[in-house]
């Protein structure tokens, strides 16, 4: 049983730690009309022949949402308006004074 609440604790901290690691500010694309949408396939197969490994792309705020390894190799989540696949950037967090 305390083996469990270990493990438990330990994959609690680990999403935690995971979750910061990939925080992101205020990222938004406008509204597209669902026939103007491009497919996710698509965007995954440009990245891809760009040098990514996408992992997962998923919808976030009217934006293609993408996780995986970007050219370099290194982790990523990026952001990326649904007809045009211009990667959309988010804004800083601001910070209260």
């Amino acid at each position: 049983m305390m083996m469990n609440i270990k493990s438990i604790t330990t994959l609690a901290l680990i999403s935690v730690a995971c979750g910061a690691a990939f925080a992101h500010g205020n990222v938004s694309c406008p509204v597209v009309p669902k026939e103007e949408k491009r497919p996710q396939m698509e965007l995954q197969r440009k990245l891809e022949a760009e040098g990514w490994k996408v992992r997962q792309v998923k919808n976030y705020n009217n934006c293609y949402e993408v996780y995986g390894f970007d050219e370099k190799g290194e982790k990523a989540e990026a952001f990326f308006h649904p007809k045009t696949f211009e990667r959309v950037h988010p804004e800083p967090e601001k910070s209260e004074k």
